[in-house]
């Protein structure tokens, strides 16, 4: 069992280090609030491994509030993408209805 906790601790570091990697370059930032919401999937796996490795349910709270902050934030800015792309189609059409 030991060297499965090592290998998942492994393999998100590894994910963790790509996903700030492309927090840092973006180029976008919709690239950069999808980067940010796997990190804190990242973060919940991580804490239910721990859950599991110690066999205990302290974390369970915190995931719960984790899962809650990643949906949460992840609705708000669809919305505010949404939005975004919204006003940029009005502002290109020059006031003009263009339906029939």
């Amino acid at each position: 069992m030991t060297w499965a906790i090592w290998a998942t601790g492994l393999i998100l570091t590894l994910a963790t280090w790509g996903t700030v990697y492309r927090i840092w370059k973006g180029p976008a930032l919709l690239d950069r609030v999808l980067a940010s919401d796997v990190l804190l999937s990242i973060l919940t796996v991580a804490l239910c491994v721990l859950m599991i490795y110690t066999d205990s349910q302290f974390f369970l709270i915190l995931l719960v509030a984790l899962a809650m902050i990643g949906f949460v934030g992840s609705v708000t800015v669809a919305r505010f993408a949404d939005n975004s792309k919204a006003d940029e189609g009005e502002q290109g059409s020059g006031g003009v209805n263009r339906e029939s």
